[in-house]
């Protein structure tokens, strides 16, 4: 069990792109100050800022969970500003994997890698 990537994917309702920069940023502010194992919270929009994607890395399982409870408060109202999909990708904790069970994010774990220290110069 190590580091996890998190992908979500906003597809915004009409009128609300503005509303969930204002929660987006109030959540960056409580990860800021409360996260101690997010290495990574990154918001990329498209071109006419109809959707968005959040690219989120986690130290671990528990780093994870931890933000989960910080951005708890303003999630509710988030995800109320879009249709919402994601994954987690890596090898969770069973109390992480349990907690995903049932909602609308899907887990994804490994079956083969490479890093860029095992790639060739070619």
């Amino acid at each position: 069990m190590g580091e996890l990537l998190g992908i979500a994917r906003f597809k915004f309702h009409p009128g609300k792109v503005d509303e969930y920069k204002r929660l987006n940023e109030r959540a960056m502010d409580l990860v800021k100050a409360k996260d101690t194992g997010t290495l990574e919270y990154a918001v990329y929009f498209n071109d006419d800022q109809s959707e968005a994607i959040v690219i989120e890395r986690y130290r671990s399982s528990a780093a994870l969970m931890e933000h989960a409870k910080h951005v708890a408060e303003v999630q509710e109202q988030i995800l109320a500003t879009a249709t919402v999909t994601g994954e987690v990708l890596g090898e969770p904790s069973a109390e992480l994997k349990e907690s995903l069970a049932d909602g609308p994010v899907q887990l994804f774990t490994p079956f083969k890698s490479m890093k860029e220290s095992e790639m060739g110069d070619d």
